[in-house]
């Protein structure tokens, strides 16, 4: 088995087992298919395309799928209706999953998720297949759910977008080479260019800004 991003993601989500070695997500080995069940509804994932991840016509059959696929009956519109409301998307609950845009598709595919009500969520690359709007969507939807107490596993390709996070860590070749705390980014500039990644273009900019004299607190553009 190559171990990727997406791969990496797939393990921890008990979706694929590992070869070797042993992965714990709260106190569960994911290699043990008996916690299945139990892993399900721990954790979620959310794949770069949204229709790989929608299999109903409707968005409220869709996400009531999930639910009854680890054993939620009780108070099923409840439980989707304020998934959707987090979303942003509960004036679609009874909208045909065909006529959406892959933006409003990928939010549905959240709004999944959320209706299992997992501790930890993972996203693979979730933003890829989408346009400006839609990825400005899904990244306030991500700071709203970090603010609730969800903790998010983001998997990007998109330098600009790990100024979300709170800790990045670099995977090289099968193998996280690096690790640091976003608010220390500046000190880690050469780290990341010996690993061919260029600093976020607010980074860059800021830098050119203190170039040229104009002083603005970075802290203040990372939060």
């Amino acid at each position: 088995m190559v171990l990727g991003k997406s791969t990496l993601s797939r393990i921890m989500a008990g979706i694929v087992k590992p070869n070797s070695g042993d992965v714990i997500i709260n106190g569960i080995n994911v290699k043990d298919k008996r916690k299945d069940f139990v892993l399900r509804k721990s954790i979620g994932i959310i794949f770069q395309n949204p229709e790989n991840q929608i299999v109903f016509n409707t968005v409220y059959d869709d996400i009531a799928f999930g639910l009854k696929n680890i054993g939620t009956f009780e108070n099923e519109k409840d439980r989707i209706r304020e998934a959707l409301i987090q979303v942003g998307m509960d004036k679609y609950i009874k909208a045909d999953t065909n006529e959406l845009s892959l933006g409003q598709k990928q939010r549905v595919a959240i709004a999944g998720v959320l209706a299992m009500n997992p501790k930890i969520i993972l996203f693979d690359e979730p933003t890829t297949m989408l346009d400006t709007e839609g990825k400005a969507a899904i990244h306030e939807i991500l700071k709203n759910l970090h603010l609730q107490g969800y903790t998010i596993v983001y998997i990007t390709n998109s330098i600009d977008e790990i100024l979300m996070a709170e800790k990045v860590l670099i995977m090289q070749n099968g193998e996280f080479v690096h690790s640091f705390k976003i608010e220390e980014i500046l000190q880690n500039a050469e780290k990341l260019n010996e690993y061919n990644i260029e600093l976020p273009l607010l980074v860059r900019v800021w830098l050119k800004l203190k170039e040229k004299n104009v002083n603005i607190d970075l802290s203040d553009l990372l939060n």
